[in-house]
């Protein structure tokens, strides 16, 4: 077993405060002080400094996390052989993923699981990306769903194994008596001069759509924020602007808006990777459940309209 203080190392260094360590294991701030200590007392070096409000790492401390994550490799990598072993016996698997995912793809890919193996407990949490990550961290969870954003670890991170799942197209979403909606074809670029909906500061919507309307060539006007595809719809359906929906996403029904594929280089989309913790991809469980949710993607992504 890798000592569980390592862990605490880890998420200290990630979020750069204790603070913010202990809200990712559900600790108070004392207990990870604590733990801290009493690392360091046991390895003999110090790990953190005081550094004005805050705290630093030490070099001892950043010699120690480099072996951290080779030690939780060869564990992980120890598991998924033990578990090839015997691949009869009961086991708990936990997904996480955004909300799009823990609706659309989690539930039917966790169905499939628990009736291919039915002494097999399978939990699901909905949660933003870098929650996704501390879950992870914290062994809470054993296989996220992610969108890739500006802030997404890179793939050289060895703390993670990173798997490219799908791309989602991004569609235009209008009133109904948008000009739009009456051309054949439209690109993200046609949309330059609207109003735009994009989700708050800080989201992954906004980064999203924000990514997507530069890489088209411009920067939108943010008329309005909203998280939640049907508030979004709701305001383009009284012409207060245009939205960028994911093609997962379900829009409420009979709302007088248009859903409009768009075309053109580079068509916009989220790009949705399945991330492990570095080495724990080999156990059969894992594969078989990153395999089975790019079954239910393929099947459940619609065509375009």
């Amino acid at each position: 077993m890798i000592d569980p203080r390592l862990r605490v190392l880890q998420l200290v260094a990630e979020h750069g405060t204790v603070t913010g360590a202990a809200h990712a294991l559900h600790f108070t701030p004392s207990a990870v002080s604590y733990q801290l200590r009493q690392l360091a007392a046991d390895v003999g070096v110090e790990l953190v400094v005081q550094q004005g409000r805050g705290i630093r790492l030490t070099q001892a401390a950043h010699i120690l996390l480099a072996h951290t994550e080779r030690l939780r490799e060869q564990w992980e990598l120890a598991q998924a052989e033990l578990a090839t072993a015997d691949p009869a016996r009961p086991g708990r698997l936990t997904l996480c993923g955004f909300s799009t995912a823990a609706s659309r793809l989690l539930p039917p890919a966790a169905a499939t699981l628990r009736r291919s193996h039915p002494g097999l407990t399978v939990r699901i949490v909905e949660a933003e990306p870098d929650r996704c990550f501390d879950l992870l961290l914290s062994e809470e969870a054993d296989l996220a769903l992610l969108v890739v954003t500006a802030d997404s670890p890179p793939m050289t991170d060895r703390r993670f194994d990173q798997h490219a799942l799908l791309d989602d197209p991004l569609d235009l979403v209008v009133a109904e008596d948008h000009p739009l909606t009456r051309r054949k074809q439209v690109t993200l670029a046609d949309a330059a001069t609207e109003p735009w909906i994009v989700g708050n500061p800080g989201t992954t919507y906004h980064q999203l759509v924000l990514a997507a309307c530069l890489s088209a060539g411009f920067t939108p006007e943010i008329a309005h924020h909203a998280d939640e595809w049907d508030t979004g719809t709701a305001l383009v359906a009284h012409g207060f602007g245009v939205i960028l929906v994911p093609r997962l996403a379900r829009l409420r029904e009979n709302e007088p808006v248009v859903r409009i594929p768009l075309r053109g280089e580079p068509a916009p989309a989220r790009r949705i990777t399945a991330v492990t913790r570095l080495g724990a991809r080999g156990a059969p469980r894992l594969r078989e459940a990153i395999e089975t949710i790019t079954d239910v993607a393929t099947q459940t992504l619609p065509d375009p309209i």
